[in-house]
């Protein structure tokens, strides 16, 4: 969430920025202005006016030892008035704060000043790439048919047990995505992560802490029973672990990885990619999450691409980085790099991983801070994420990419997870 101080101190450039994702913020932040305006009146009348009751209530016990008796209840008549003039601008102020609050949440964060103009994800703008496109024979399978080849993924059982978009793994299958799981976070620690292991159900306070709320309630799966959402990636329990904390600079980078199955209903996505495992509702990701000092949290971010980066180059499959454009970012991120892998069989790249910095946006709304080195005061930390990696596309670029008539190839860095170097 924006922060009435960024609003303040510039709203034009704030109008400008949010225009780079499409978003006209002009009206909303006339009517943040106007409420914030009208809050700080109230505040200061009130505040007046409380201490105009103090001072009333000590006279009164003076008139009355002076004996005047008259003076002293027309004070109290004054100070009945007091009280409900207070009462009534502490009403007005609850409400102003609410409608403010309201409004505040509804925008989008500022985009970092690099992110290009777009209205969607043919405007966002490649990074670099690296690795080989592989050159397969002329029978090549996608990975819908390798997996039902060498019985490593049953799509028709899975929808018999759930529905559409929730595979079941079997036999090499399922010991492949154990090792993927296994790798990353194996990677992930080695590289300073300390790995946690969360609940797969949140609140409304930490769905709404970490930008879900109320931008993405169509995407999660909501509870009928108990007000809980199944998450939809580890992100939002694991960052909401330092919801209402205030850390010290020292404490600072804060780094976390987890492992976690995540659940997307993808509504408004039917039809698009949804062959196999490119577009799926249950699917299986190891995140990594840092807290960090907001004057390095731009080095950070260019730690984590280079993190996901070495895993991708690890697992030998050809990949290109994205940043994302304004119209293509999301409603809590400043600046997005994503990680495409090429699945050779269907001539596709596959999204496998997005790197997010949301600086104080989410801080703002988990209320977390950090106290300067020396200093009293606190100020509100960055936030940043990234997927390290998301196995459904990873996995069908993987079985794609490594067929050829004599089965498919692990990558020799996966070999010591699987226990096995061909799946035939």
């Amino acid at each position: 969430m924006l922060t009435l101080k960024q609003i303040r101190e510039n709203p034009e450039e704030v109008v400008e920025r949010l225009r780079i994702k499409n978003f006209d913020a002009a009206g909303t932040l006339a009517s943040i202005l106007k409420l914030d305006e009208e809050r700080r009146q109230l505040q200061t009348s009130a505040d007046q006016k409380q201490a105009e009751l103090n001072k009333r209530s000590k006279e009164i016990g003076a008139l009355f030892r002076e004996k005047k008796v008259d003076e002293a209840n027309r004070a109290r008549e004054e100070m009945s008035r007091l009280k409900e003039e207070i009462k009534g601008l502490h009403a007005r102020l609850h409400e102003a704060e609410q409608e403010l609050e309201a409004l505040l949440v509804t925008l989008p964060n500022l985009p970092h000043p690099s992110v290009p103009p777009g209205k969607g994800e043919e405007d966002n703008v490649e990074v670099r790439r690296g690795g080989s496109l592989p050159e397969l024979e002329e029978d090549a399978l996608p990975h819908w048919e390798l997996g039902k080849k060498y019985g490593l993924i049953d799509f028709e059982t899975g929808n018999k047990l759930t529905g559409a978009g929730f595979p079941l793994f079997t036999g090499l299958g399922a010991r492949l995505v154990r090792a993927l799981i296994s790798f990353f976070l194996d990677e992930a620690v080695a590289a300073g992560y300390r790995e946690v292991l969360p609940p797969l159900m949140v609140n409304e306070d930490s769905a709404f802490a970490t930008g879900q709320l109320p931008d993405k309630e169509g995407q999660m799966y909501k509870l009928e029973a108990d007000p809980f959402y199944l998450i939809p990636t580890a992100e939002v329990p694991v960052t909401n672990i330092y919801r209402n904390v205030i850390l010290d600079e020292e404490q600072l980078p804060v780094r976390n990885t987890a492992y976690t199955p995540c659940f997307r209903r993808e509504a408004g996505s039917y039809g698009k990619d949804v062959r196999g495992l490119n577009r799926v509702h249950q699917f299986d990701k190891v995140e990594i999450v840092e807290i960090d000092h907001p004057d390095r949290s731009y080095q950070t971010l260019e730690r984590m691409v280079a993190h996901v980066e070495n895993l991708v180059k690890k697992l030998e499959l050809p990949y290109r980085i994205v940043q994302l454009c304004g119209g293509d970012l999301s409603f809590t991120s400043a600046l997005t790099y994503d990680f495409e892998v090429f699945a050779a069989a269907q001539r596709k790249w596959l999204e496998v991983s997005s790197v997010s910095n949301f600086e104080s946006f989410q801080a703002n709304r988990l209320k977390l801070r950090f106290r300067e080195k020396g200093s009293k005061h606190t100020r509100l930390a960055h936030t940043l994420n990234g997927s390290a990696l998301a196995l459904p596309r990873i996995i069908a670029a993987l079985l794609e990419n490594n067929q050829s008539s004599e089965g498919i190839r692990i990558p020799p860095a996966l070999v010591p997870y699987t226990g096995f170097e061909m799946i035939r």
